[in-house]
């Protein structure tokens, strides 16, 4: 007798559990989140720090320093696949680095995603405390989301370096700091390395990502020499606005930022997304206090520069600490890195002899390596059994005060090899390609490095002067004193 046909079933394919594209392992509801959270953390780059770049700066650099963020988004992604994933999350090949492979075939990619280095044991090394991290999500949304994450952070690293940096040279540059920097604090703290296994705290990449990009910014910035002099004494914004623009996309899209590094939409998720709003907030507002009680005046970049420290410093513990820490945090964030970038970096000398153009420095390393400090300080044991593998992890003010010292030299190491491998990079290129572009480049800007310009109009984006500012005409019989070219003039 011939079998009889299985009873029909009204669920289309793809939502039937155990088929093909839904294997049982799957959670949706994960799976999801985590690829939401990897286009919220992709929009923060693209268009997000695109936007707030190309109007953060002076007019004539607003191309150049918009296509630097989006040249750096597109060159990590294909680095990232073809090799530096494995490097970060694969198998272990040194106590700081993972094994070099692509992640490209179907079959890795539509496997359960999977850390193979993460697996955590006790001091003997031979029982298990924690198994490795398991998603129930495919491998293909993991290297995603980790992509948009080492892609953010080479843009914010170019904040340091704008307005002079030989775009041939930030060509070369990306793809090897990726490599031989940024991975091995990704592998180190997050994969599976020494310092994962150590026990060092950072939920989401307030030293993989902040504290890594602040310095080696400030490195490479040391390295490519400063802007012209009169870029570097006045080097106003050209849209205030599409700096507002660009910082909520950056704010709002921390959202995903945080809230995905569960890898998981869980209770722990909810604790990130919000303790990051209130860090920012309480961040912005005490800078904007300090601009007002020290200059008299409400700065809004400084507002921005205050909301991005506050989201930098919840970062490394935006779901280990409780809502009051956070604000405590916040309250850290608005007021340390103000003195420095508005006190110390006028006064010490190692500070104003580099040009870093949008202060990263400040922004990022000091407000990075606050915020892991402050972590091992404020981290909640509760907290923190949700989502670390070590047990009975806890902060300095519930009895771990050995994780402050962790945290300290966690930094430590970052710090100290972006100091060392950034310098090798950019000696190398040097033979290479000049790091800083031409005189005559410098002083023109976009139209001679692109042969495009953000704006038909006059001025670097002050008033109008008629001391200073040509009035606009069609008259082509007085040309211009420099050649003029590209897509822009022809139309």
């Amino acid at each position: 007798m011939m079998a009889s046909p299985p009873p029909y079933n009204p669920v289309p394919t793809a939502y039937q559990g155990g088929m093909g594209a839904v294997p049982v392992w799957l959670n949706k509801g994960d799976n999801a989140w985590q690829m939401v959270s990897a286009t919220l953390v992709g929009l923060q780059s693209v268009p997000g720090l695109v936007i707030l770049y190309g109007s953060i700066v002076k007019k004539k650099w607003a191309v150049n320093s918009a296509f630097m963020a989006l040249y750096a988004f597109a060159a990590v992604v294909l680095c990232w696949v073809c090799w530096a994933y494995k490097m970060s999350f694969g198998h272990k090949l040194l106590p700081f680095w993972g094994k070099a492979g692509p992640a490209l075939g179907q079959k890795f990619l539509i496997n359960r995603a999977a850390l193979p280095a993460s697996t955590h044991y006790f001091s003997n090394h031979r029982d298990v405390e924690t198994p490795e991290a398991e998603p129930l999500y495919p491998m293909a949304t993991m290297v995603w989301f980790q992509c948009v994450f080492a892609a953010i952070t080479l843009i914010l690293l170019a904040g340091s370096v704008l307005g002079r940096m030989n775009f041939k040279a930030w060509m070369m540059f990306v793809p090897l700091w990726l490599t031989f920097s940024y991975t091995v604090g990704a592998f180190s703290l997050w994969g599976g390395g020494f310092l994962f296994q150590w026990g060092v705290m950072d939920y989401s990449g307030g030293y993989v990502i902040h504290l890594s990009s602040g310095i080696a910014g400030f490195t490479t910035a040391y390295w490519v020499g400063p802007r012209v002099t009169n870029d570097r004494e006045r080097f106003p914004p050209n849209n205030v606005l599409l700096v507002l623009a660009g910082a909520g996309l950056l704010w709002m899209g921390w959202a995903g930022f945080n809230g995905g590094d569960p890898y998981a939409a869980n209770t722990d998720s909810s604790m990130a997304v919000l303790n990051t709003n209130i860090c920012a907030a309480t961040s912005l507002l005490v800078w904007t206090m300090l601009d007002v009680i020290l200059f008299d005046k409400p700065s809004v970049i400084g507002a921005v520069q205050g909301m991005i420290t506050g989201l930098v410093c919840i970062t490394p513990g935006a779901g280990l600490v409780q809502g009051w820490a956070a604000i405590v945090m916040g309250i850290m964030s608005g007021s340390v890195p103000w003195f420095t970038m508005m006190i110390v970096d006028k006064r010490w000398k190692m500070f104003s002899a580099v040009d870093d153009t949008l202060g990263v420095v400040h922004t990022h390393a000091v407000a990075g390596f606050l915020g892991g400090i402050l972590t091992g300080l404020f981290a909640e044991p509760q907290l923190c059994a949700l989502f670390l593998p070590v047990t009975n992890s806890r902060g300095g003010v519930y009895g771990g005060g050995m994780q402050i010292l962790k945290q300290i030299v966690g930094g430590l190491f970052i710090i100290g090899w972006n100091l060392v491998v950034t310098s090798i990079i950019c000696v190398v290129l040097r033979f290479v390609v000049p790091l800083r572009m031409p005189e005559e480049q410098l002083l023109i800007g976009d139209d001679a490095v692109h042969g495009e310009e953000a704006y038909a109009l006059w001025g670097d984006g002050e008033k109008y002067d008629a001391t200073k500012h040509e009035l606009y005409s069609d008259d082509t019989s007085h040309p211009h004193n420099y050649p003029s070219s590209g897509a822009t003039q022809v139309v």
